[in-house]
């Protein structure tokens, strides 16, 4: 048995010229089709208030479809640092000085999620705050809508119920 070494080539071409009889059973080499992966459609309801620093907010993810997904992650980014200490729901990190992300959970096909409920503090007492959301993860799923799952909100320290 003869071997001869090719660079590049790879294991298969590696024992394609170490075996004759390999090469005379070896299938042809075809590219797979690639994979399509699910679509969704993600959009984020609820609302906020601000009171002394203080933010409450109230919000419900939305799959508006075809497909379902088992998990997604929204991103709520803060235009003001929040304070050092956070008492943040279960599903939901800090990963930034002004930012928080949380877990939706699974998202039905033309349904809704869990809701989420925190009360953020933020650094000292702004008289007001933009929160910015968007899906950052789609559980392997395509979103091509993102009119309605990346906006912005403006709350004002007043006390008042801003929806989006």
């Amino acid at each position: 048995m003869r071997m001869r070494i090719l660079c590049g080539l790879g294991a298969a071409a590696l024992v394609a010229l170490a075996s004759p009889a390999a090469t005379a059973t070896a299938a042809p080499v075809v590219d797979a089709a690639p994979a399509v992966a699910p679509e969704a459609d993600l959009a984020y309801h609820g609302h906020l208030s601000m009171t002394g620093g203080r933010v409450d907010l109230r919000m419900t993810p939305q799959n508006h479809g075809p497909s379902g997904i088992a998990e997604a992650t929204v991103r709520l980014r803060w235009s003001v640092p929040l304070a050092d200490e956070q008492g943040l729901p279960a599903g939901c990190a800090r990963t930034e000085v002004r930012t928080v992300m949380c877990r939706t959970g699974a998202l039905p096909a033309d349904g809704w999620g869990e809701t989420i409920t925190m009360a953020v503090r933020l650094r000292g007492a702004p008289s007001e705050v933009t929160l910015g959301i968007d899906t950052v993860w789609c559980g392997g799923a395509v979103d091509r809508n993102h009119h309605n799952d990346r906006q912005e909100v403006l709350v004002l320290d007043t006390g008042d119920t801003y929806v989006f």
